[in-house]
């Protein structure tokens, strides 16, 4: 049966070490994920949800944005998958009684694992000015205090408008055509946070900013170079696809700084050798040093260059641009230089070269390993220009794929939630409406939170996501919230961000994915855009937590019409009644969803359109592919120091903390670790299980310091390190940002260490 949440915050300082996993899934993950689910939900109600989890008549998961075939599996889920469900299915319950038990500086000194244990949020709450808790306030009232604040703003452009990955497509062009309504462009989003890169330098290079490859197209790869991700913990269902790829012959290259097990064998338990053997995934390891990617992408560009027949010469003739500037910029990488950058051996790259030689159809996935660092578009645009010279864009099994996180990142943007629009989409959005969007660029994640430091933004609106639990520069961000008049979060469950408010604040309790969405107009339903541009809906079939919870689209459709007033002639209350009709004006505004209702009514949905996959045509300025020839960057380090990555343990997705454990990496009941390579240790003076605090360094001079964390010896790439997010956000100085995509550079902070005696308790440092 269910069981009830934790009433302290667990110890989570002191973490037992065990041994290293080099396979993922099988068994183990099979009882974790059953316990949990019954912990959350109890037997019952976790058969209830879990066999409707992505199929065709069911809900999509709330947690990342794979993919699902046309046939489906009875359990379509992965572990972390289940987690994600168990949370938002949970019997937990916050009330009102719980807010007047808790003041607003408790909350903000737990921990983000003890505040998202206590269950589905069932009442809208407000925090009026100088009071110390939230209080009971009626939906009413609550969208009377937003339209109180934004009505008298000077500027539409003081108001932010956050959107996580979560929210469905339908809620996202609901609140994108309100805030542009209203008069702003400030809507930033989690995309800016993660593929944001990724984004810049493939509308860049390609003309579309999302991935190229479909499902199919992994099954039949001779090549899959998966680098800077780690798929067992963040995106356990891609397993299962790169086996298929594998049984059908594929090969797999993993560029990574830490030894992954999902990438080293996956033990499937859809099938009983799997959950007994397993299979081994990576054929070749590069173990790179951190930032070292475009360098080595550099290289291979240049040898195959140089090799005879390698390049595709009519690909190269007939769909690119700049091809000459790019082959000799390539033919000037250097070896020392690179094996430097990153940390590999000769014999290792030229293992990787023959391998891409001998395969005609390649595909490169990427994660935050590639992202999030000062040069990840230069690097993402070097990866590009390998596929581009072996023609391997526009062809079956071949191409780009940037995997993406939360549910429905990809559509989010792809309903105009985005700070910088394109003039076209505008264009469409006032025909459609009778509206005049405003032109100049809004703001982004990091600009909101200069804004807000500044006194430039003074409401902060959040549908989703945990805001402050994912940004950089802690301190500084939280600051920065402190300042607004009024921070609103649309949330199902509590996390970091409502423990951090403005002058007054308030949470509005929305549906979740396993809600069931009743209103006035009947049964609706939702719709999603996964990681490889495929629509479906989604339908929640659990009776809601609580009878005050609003949907997403209401929420948004309501505030609307207690902001904007009798002068909007959008049909607001029609929007909220009947989902359909949002997405017949979707259909007139965003390309690719003509007859939008029609087609999301079959069963698995539609995919879009991709020129660049499907015709082989190019939407770029050049009207090409267009090869690219940055100078080669790589994170340099002073002496002493060591670079460090921030990444998720298993027990956790985003900044949701399931749990305490990192199984596959041997790590138990506790998160303030850091993982540092024996070597570097010894050298540091680090021994295995003594505590540290670990400062950064940037070029301001601030100290950003992460108290008392146990340092671990484990198989990191030398000079390298690793601890998790968000315990560590507080090291990543909010000016330190990828070039162009301005997304926080989360995976090469310099940092030094300095001796802690004992672990720091929870009260003596900032809670997350």
């Amino acid at each position: 049966m269910a069981t009830k949440p934790p009433t302290g915050d667990p110890v989570q300082d002191a973490p037992q070490i065990d041994e290293v996993q080099h396979a993922a899934a099988g068994l183990p993950a099979v009882a974790h994920t059953l316990r949990v689910a019954q912990q959350q939900m109890g037997v019952r109600r976790t058969a209830q949800t879990l066999l409707k989890v992505n199929q065709k008549d069911g809900f999509d998961c709330p947690g990342c944005a794979w993919p699902e075939g046309d046939k489906r599996h009875t359990a379509e889920f992965c572990e972390n998958g289940a987690k994600a469900v168990a949370e938002e299915a949970t019997l937990r319950r916050v009330t009102p009684d719980f807010f007047a038990a808790h003041p607003v500086a408790d909350l903000a000194a737990r921990s983000g694992y003890w505040l998202g244990q206590q269950g589905r949020i069932t009442q809208p709450v407000y925090l009026p000015e100088g009071a110390d808790r939230y209080e009971a306030v009626t939906w009413e009232r609550a969208f009377e205090i937003v339209a109180e604040e934004l009505t008298a703003l000077a500027s539409p452009d003081e108001a932010l408008f956050y959107t996580s990955g979560r929210t469905s497509n339908e809620a996202a062009f609901l609140l994108q055509l309100f805030a542009r309504e209203f008069g702003t462009n400030n809507l930033p989003d989690c995309s800016n946070m993660c593929h944001e890169s990724s984004g810049s330098a493939l509308t860049e290079t390609l003309g579309i900013g999302k991935g190229s490859v479909s499902l199919e197209d992994l099954h039949r790869a001779d090549l899959i170079i998966v680098a800077g991700q780690n798929p067992g913990t963040n995106h356990p269902r891609m397993l299962s696809a790169l086996e298929q790829a594998k049984s059908a012959g594929a090969k797999i290259i993993s560029v990574n700084p830490l030894p992954e097990a999902g990438l080293e064998r996956f033990k499937n338990p859809q099938t009983a050798r799997g959950m007994l053997k397993g299979a081994a995934l990576t054929d070749l390891f590069l173990q790179i040093r951190i930032g070292g990617d475009q360098a080595l992408f550099r290289l291979l560009n240049k040898m195959i260059i140089e090799a005879d027949g390698a390049v595709d010469d009519a690909f190269v003739a007939e769909h690119t641009h700049g091809y000459e500037a790019f082959a000799r910029a390539a033919r000037d990488a250097d070896w020392d230089e690179t094996l430097t950058a990153t940390g590999l051996d000769r014999d290792t790259i030229e293992q990787a070269l023959a391998m891409i030689l001998a395969s005609e159809r390649t595909i490169v996935c990427w994660a935050m390993g590639l992202t999030q660092h000062k040069h990840s578009v230069p690097t993402i645009r070097e990866v590009v220009n390998l596929l581009l010279l072996r023609g391997n864009i526009g062809r079956p099994g071949a191409g780009v794929c940037p995997v993406r996180g939360h549910s429905n990142v990809q559509g989010d943007r792809t309903m105009g939630i985005f700070e910088r629009p394109a003039p076209a989409f505008l264009d469409a959005l006032d025909q459609e409406f009778g509206i005049t969007s405003p032109r100049h660029h809004g703001y982004d994640v990091v600009r909101s939170i200069q804004a807000l430091r500044d006194g430039d933004a003074k409401v902060f609106f959040a549908m989703g996501g945990n805001f402050v639990g994912a940004s950089p520069d802690t301190a500084v961000t939280e600051a920065a919230m402190r300042r607004a008049r009024l921070t609103v979060h649309v949330s199902t469950k509590l996390n970091r961000s409502h423990a951090v408010t403005g002058t007054r604040a308030l949470i509005l309790p929305t549906l979740g994915r396993t809600d069931k969405d009743v209103q006035a107009g009947g049964k609706q339903f939702v719709t999603v855009e996964d990681s490889m541009g495929m629509v479906h809906s989604s339908r929640g079939n659990l009776t809601p937590a609580s009878p005050h919870l609003l949907s997403e689209p209401a929420i948004v459709a309501r505030l609307a019409r207690a902001v904007l007033g009798p002068a909007s002639t959008t049909p607001w209350e029609e929007f909220e009644k009947d989902y359909g009709t949002i997405r017949d004006r979707i259909s007139r505004v965003v390309p690719g969803f003509e007859d939008f209702n029609t087609r999301v009514a079959r069963p698995g949905g539609f995919t879009l359109p991709h020129a660049p996959r499907d015709e082989r045509r190019f939407p770029t300025t050049t009207g090409k592919a267009n090869f690219t020839a940055a100078p080669v960057e790589y994170p340099e380090l002073p002496e002493g120091r060591l670079l460090l990555q921030t990444l998720r343990s298993h027990d956790q997705y985003n900044t949701t903390i399931y749990g305490l454990d990192d199984r596959y990496r041997g790590i138990k009941g506790g998160r303030r670790i850091v993982m540092v390579n024996p070597e570097d240790a010894d050298a540091l003076g680090l021994a295995d299980g003594s505590y540290t605090d670990l400062v950064s360094e940037w070029k301001d001079g601030v100290e950003r310091r992460a108290p008392g964390f146990r340092v671990v010896h484990y198989p990191t790439a030398r000079g390298c390190a690793a601890a998790y997010y968000p315990e560590t956000n507080v090291l990543v100085p909010l000016d330190a940002t990828a070039d162009t995509s301005n997304t926080p550079a989360s995976k090469s902070v310099v940092v030094r260490f300095e001796t802690a005696s004992a672990p720091t308790p929870l009260s003596a440092r900032s809670a997350v």
